[in-house]
């Protein structure tokens, strides 16, 4: 498995190409590409909205921050985690600033 590390300058966005659905509040995805689905919970669901337009990950904690009751380092923590796993899926692009 090959593991990417996210900074929280960089700025991602979604791929195109994956079939999104709501399903009593979670967001499920089926990837056309590989073949998988994914259930994005409730606040990947969120974080997946906010990505269909690139934006940086400390734009992205700073939404969620106003969003949620979190501590912005376990956010950051959080929100960096669920993107490297996205990406590892091949599910979003990620681009220096």
């Amino acid at each position: 498995m090959i593991t990417n590390r996210i900074s929280i300058g960089q700025t991602v966005s979604q791929i195109k190409g994956n079939i999104v659905s709501d399903m009593g509040g979670e967001k499920v995805m089926l990837s056309v590409k590989n073949g998988k689905y994914y259930n994005l919970g409730g606040i990947g669901g969120d974080i997946w909205d906010l990505i269909e337009e690139k934006k940086s990950v400390n734009q992205l904690v700073s939404t969620l921050l106003t969003d949620y009751e979190v501590d912005q380092s376990e956010c950051e923590k959080q929100v960096i985690s669920f993107l490297e796993l996205l990406l590892n899926e091949g599910l979003i692009e990620i681009s220096d600033n």
